[in-house]
């Protein structure tokens, strides 16, 4: 693994710490993983090509969270792939066909680690691997079960508010509207690498406080979210030559953090379940102002999350 990949992964997640704690990370870029002492694997996915995995680092008793991914080929660099130095193991021969395992130079072979340090209960729990359950929330669950439990937990956006006030990665941003009611700042997701347009994954960061979700959308809001449509794909248009027409726009629901955010995906990339539209939106509030106070909406809890035990309780799992 190129030690750049493991530098720019530590520095990027400086600023967001699950559910936003606000725990000092590594104050210098590793260069390596000497000194790390692996504890456990807390996630293998096959179809993403990742590992997920806990330990600690020498001289420490704070635990990390480490994230590998592999990273997507390039097409401007397939001669690199299939050259001299790229060796071949036979695994299957049928007629014209032929299976091998090919090992690439070294250099080509970049993974993406991303380390989270010192790690929280509530880290290790989102990246272990845990079966998933279906909700289906109602007006009345949310205002009884789900409501309660976001405010009595108030996961910090400490790290958001940096962004916004441009403490933190501004470097980073590509459009920005000032505006209190209705601006936002667009800026690149970590998932993407920034080199492959195909998976192009940003997210617009709303200004305005106090909205936690699509739960608190209404028509007062439509000024903000007619804003980020036009606005945000256009920024994307103007800076890496996608237009609308290649864009996923989405809210997830239930959100990875309570500060409103919508996603700007590339088609080609992988979508993800459980989202909403924001032209969906946009039109459902035009429809009914108040569409998502009384909408039910379904999403997907782990076992492990404490909304789930509090579902479970209710007898409504």
């Amino acid at each position: 693994m190129a030690a750049s990949e493991a530098d720019h992964a530590v520095a990027a997640k400086k600023r967001k710490l699950e559910e936003g704690d606000t725990i000092e990370c590594l104050q210098s870029p590793l260069k390596s993983f000497k000194g790390f002492s692996l504890e456990k694997v807390l996630c293998e996915n096959a179809k993403s090509k990742s590992l997920f995995v806990l330990g600690q680092f020498e001289g420490s008793d704070d635990k990390a969270v480490v994230l590998l991914e592999k990273m997507p080929f390039s097409s401007e660099r397939a001669t690199h792939y299939v050259c001299s130095d790229t060796s071949l193991k036979e695994t299957l021969k049928n007629d014209i066909y032929g299976t091998y395992d090919a090992f690439i130079p070294v250099q080509e072979n970049a993974v993406k680690a991303t380390v989270i340090y010192p790690a929280t209960e509530k880290h290790i729990t989102k990246y272990t691997d845990q079966e998933r359950f279906v909700v289906t929330e109602t007006a009345e669950l949310y205002k009884n079960i789900t409501l309660p439990y976001l405010e009595e937990k108030e996961f910090s956006v400490q790290w958001v508010y940096n962004i916004l006030e441009k403490k933190k990665e501004s470097e980073r941003i590509v459009f920005e509207d000032p505006d209190p009611e209705t601006g936002f700042i667009l800026l690149p997701d970590m998932k993407w690498d920034r080199k492959n347009i195909n998976t192009l994954y940003l997210q617009a960061i709303v200004h305005k406080h106090g909205i936690k979700s699509l739960r608190d959308l209404n028509g007062t809001h439509l000024p903000l979210l007619r804003n980020i449509l036009e606005n945000g794909s256009a920024a994307i248009k103007e800076k890496f030559d996608v237009p609308r027409s290649k864009l996923n726009i989405f809210f997830h629901y239930l959100p990875s953090y309570n500060h409103l955010h919508v996603h700007f995906m590339h088609v080609n990339n992988e979508t993800h379940g459980f989202s909403h539209l924001l032209t969906d939106v946009i039109q459902n509030i035009e429809l009914k102002e108040d569409y998502y106070q009384w909408k039910t909406l379904t999403y997907a809890i782990r076992e492990m999350d404490e909304l789930y035990k509090r579902f479970k309780e209710a007898d409504h799992l």
